[in-house]
């Protein structure tokens, strides 16, 4: 198998976020022949369409999402939809030439929330993603109540239940790209 880059994208900007904590879970449960990179979004712009040249940390991140053969976003919650920090890189990203960053590309969503861990809006990005022309997986899906005692106090994942299911959910991506 060829070396598979995968893009890790949380919706969370903080550190100890349970949402990054999936992606490090994610990390650690790949496949063979596959890396998982974490984006950082913290000094991203809001877009807008009046600014001229692009921010280098943006340039920085549509290098990343250029670069991988999928992405995996960790979907967190926020009023029932998706955070405006992963919208809006993916604004960005849409804003190049011919979609060419995201058309056609794999992704994963995994996410961590309250209740029913980011249900919603994970179906809110699975909408995104059919006008951006991302190519989600449909299962397995991966839904983690952050509340239920399954993160440390960094926001690491410790139930082994999720972590299976970031397992196989990796596996498939990764098949995903294989085909």
């Amino acid at each position: 198998m060829e070396h598979i880059r995968l893009l890790g994208i949380a919706g969370s900007l903080r550190q100890a976020s349970t949402n990054r904590g999936l992606l490090r879970a994610a990390q650690k449960n790949l496949p063979d022949g596959a890396t998982l990179e974490i984006a950082d979004l913290t000094d991203i712009p809001f877009y807008n369409q009046d600014i001229a040249a692009k921010p280098a940390a943006v340039d920085r991140v549509l290098a990343q999402i250029g670069a991988a053969d999928a992405l995996v976003f960790a979907c967190t919650e926020y009023n029932y939809s998706l955070a405006p920090a992963l919208k809006n890189i993916l604004d960005w990203a849409s804003r190049e030439p011919d979609n060419a960053l995201l058309a056609g590309k794999p992704a994963a969503l995994m996410g961590a929330a309250g209740g029913m861990g980011s249900s919603r809006a994970q179906y809110h990005l699975r909408q995104v993603c059919v006008f951006l022309d991302l190519q989600p997986l449909n299962k397995p899906e991966v839904f983690a109540n952050a509340f239920a005692g399954g993160f440390d106090a960094n926001g690491d994942l410790t139930d082994d239940k999720i972590a299976a299911l970031i397992r196989q959910q990796m596996a498939a991506l990764v098949a995903r790209v294989g085909r």
